[in-house]
């Protein structure tokens, strides 16, 4: 056998269509460019390489993507104030928190500090409440690309063996509630878990985010598994996901390569839920 390679590009090129079409439909009615803020604090390589790649495709949609750069040595409080501006200012109408953030700050008061309205991430402990019961209004991005990859391939959930390799709050907890609000049965994974192999063998479908390349070969998957890599891990050799890729291929039935799978999803997600923050700001008004 050798897996079906997700296109994530291509999956993205058409999410981005869609979003650029309704855009033009919400300027055209509101006569208002929607207009999103990044908060970023320090300067990190890898975040800097996304915040680009996310610019651009806030332009090819007609999203204006503006940047609020602050010191890496910012107090917590000055940056909760900026953040709070952000929240009352009309023409913002989404904002992001860059991460990682400098150690000294709280990753979690910088989520909560976003007001739920405008929070595009959807990590405000109101938009994750939301998505936990099933009113997936917010959803963070990079489940819902997981999930949206999935339902591009015609990959079923209800039912079905769904094990998460990462239990963070960015990631594994509110990936499990999507698949849980899918009917799938969902076992999660993590550093302290004592045989990761026993989990992921039995995984009809497996989705890996611990960010150790080659943490999951050929021997903890099954024939026919669905495997979603969403790590994406800087090596000398390039960069990688967890999956041992060239000798799981020839294994599973469906892989997403790194780069060009899921991360490219990830932010058209992330598109789609400025659009969403665009609708509730103007909506407010």
């Amino acid at each position: 056998m050798v897996a079906k390679i997700v296109n994530g590009r291509e999956i993205a090129q058409s999410l981005r269509q869609e979003v650029s079409a309704e855009i033009k439909k919400l300027v055209l009615k509101n006569k208002i460019q929607p207009t999103i803020t990044t908060v970023c604090i320090g300067s990190n390589p890898a975040s800097t390489l996304y915040l680009k790649l996310r610019d651009n495709a806030c332009k090819e949609v007609g999203i204006v993507s503006n940047h609020l750069i602050l010191d890496e040595k910012t107090s917590e409080k000055k940056i909760l104030g900026a953040i709070n501006k952000l929240n009352i200012d009309q023409i913002v109408h989404g904002i992001f928190i860059q991460y990682p953030v400098p150690s000294h700050l709280s990753q979690e008061k910088l989520m909560n500090a976003v007001t739920p309205m405008k929070d595009v991430e959807g990590f405000n402990a109101v938009n994750l409440g939301r998505t936990i019961i099933g009113d997936e209004h917010l959803v963070p991005c990079t489940p819902q690309a997981v999930l949206t990859i999935l339902d591009y391939e015609h990959v079923p959930l209800k039912g079905k063996d769904v094990v998460i390799v990462n239990h963070s709050n960015i990631v594994g907890k509110p990936l499990a509630a999507l698949l849980l609000n899918r009917n799938a049965t969902v076992s999660i994974c993590h550093v302290f878990t004592n045989d990761l192999k026993m989990y992921t063998t039995r995984a009809e479908i497996l989705i890996t985010a611990a960010g150790v390349p080659n943490l999951i070969t050929k021997d903890h998957v099954n024939n026919h598994a669905s495997i979603v890599d969403v790590a994406v891990v800087e090596t000398k050799k390039g960069i990688c996901g967890d999956v041992d890729f060239q000798n799981v291929k020839d294994k599973v039935a469906l892989l997403t390569p790194v780069p060009g799978g899921v991360g490219p999803v990830t932010i058209a997600c992330s598109l789609k839920n400025m659009v969403k923050t665009y609708k509730n700001s103007i909506e407010s008004v």
